[in-house]
């Protein structure tokens, strides 16, 4: 039993550090990042609620829904604007991807993806409805995982008097498993604005360990971040990242 148990953990790290894993997981992702706004004393708190559902289709294909809920608390980032606390905006992508890989070991997943106007605060989000599409790519060989995930939304409907979204998301990563089921991950999150011409780089390394809390799986994870570019007024130096994961086998 001990090591039919080791046995499924060790399947269940492998899984995890792949973003389109048939395995239902809820990601509760904090992050903390400061030196934000014009004079650089605004500090921010955003916890990234991700559920990963994936269903199957048919004998050869997955539909993976993969969410993000952002919940933010963030201080003195907008002049004599004060605190704001509440939503973000929604990120929903959906992933058709293979069952098995390709001979040659790929990973891959494609489809929509969609930025619901969700934020409680308009200085939580954008105001604005869009759409694009997303995909990911990777390969496991051994304890590594190499892969890139990205998207690109343009906005089609909202707000008329917020500005357009029109934004490309590039994530590259690369992660090593123990046989004790810890992970190592580096990655960056980097983004572009097309329409005000900005990067935002920053660049994540963190550690998780897979453990159980009776019989239910979970993943406890932290580490650092640093912002190599940010767009005018965004976050400067250091931030942390830091949380747990749920995890659903079936």
């Amino acid at each position: 039993m001990a090591q039919s148990a080791h046995a499924q953990d060790d399947d269940l790290a492998k899984k995890l550090a792949n973003p389109i894993a048939s395995l239902i997981s809820v990601p509760l992702q904090l992050n903390y990042d400061r030196g934000i706004g014009p004079n650089g004393d605004g500090s921010r708190f955003v916890l990234n609620v991700q559920p990963v559902v994936p269903i199957s289709i048919g004998d050869n294909w997955n539909l993976i829904s993969r969410t993000i809920v952002p919940v933010v608390s963030q201080d003195n980032i907008f002049p004599g604007a004060g605190t704001q606390f509440g939503l973000g905006d929604t990120v929903q992508s959906f992933f058709f991807s293979p069952k098995a890989p390709t001979p040659s070991g790929l990973i891959w997943g494609i489809g929509p993806v969609f930025l619901l106007p969700t934020a409680t605060d308009d200085l939580l989000g954008t105001g604005k409805w869009g759409a694009g599409l997303t995909g990911v790519a990777l390969k496991q060989t051994g304890p590594w995982t190499i892969g890139v995930l990205g998207n690109h939304i343009w906005s089609f409907a909202g707000d008329d008097a917020r500005p357009d979204v029109n934004s490309t998301f590039v994530q590259p990563f690369v992660s090593f498993t123990t046989p004790d089921n810890w992970t190592f991950t580096l990655q960056t999150e980097t983004s572009y604005n097309w329409e005000t011409e900005e990067w935002s780089v920053p660049i994540n390394a963190v550690a998780s360990k897979l453990t159980r809390f009776g019989n239910q799986p979970v993943s406890l994870f932290a580490g650092l971040r640093y912002w190599a570019e940010s767009p005018a007024n965004g976050p400067e130096g250091f931030g942390f990242r830091a949380g747990v994961t749920y995890l659903f086998p079936k």
